[in-house]
């Protein structure tokens, strides 16, 4: 292949990465990037940071289920008051009162 049309292509894939990554909302910084072949440690780094982000995301959003999956039991139990529960659990006396709304219906 010729060295431009290398370049060329090059250069369209780095822009759509660089679109798509912002699109996802990764919050990696790609406004350096200029070429695959020639950045590929710094869009190797992004990269692993964007992994990095999402996987404390993940394990946010767990201990967050977890949280309202432990209220809701407690409401069955019907022994502890919203405020009881919301100590107990981490989460605020609105959701705990949102979650028994919920289970009256």
């Amino acid at each position: 292949m010729h060295h431009r049309a290398k370049d060329r292509i090059d250069a369209i894939i780095t822009r759509w990465l660089e679109r798509h990554l912002k699109r996802l909302g990764a919050g990696v910084n790609l406004e350096r990037l200029d070429s695959l072949v020639e950045d590929r440690d710094m869009l190797a780094e992004n990269l692993e940071n964007l992994v990095k982000k999402e996987r404390l995301e993940g394990r946010e959003e767990g201990r967050l289920e977890a949280k309202q999956e432990m209220a809701r039991n407690l409401i069955k139990l019907g022994v502890l008051t919203d405020e009881q529960i919301a100590e107990t659990t981490g989460l605020t006396t609105a959701e705990v009162q949102a979650f028994r709304a919920e289970d009256k219906h």
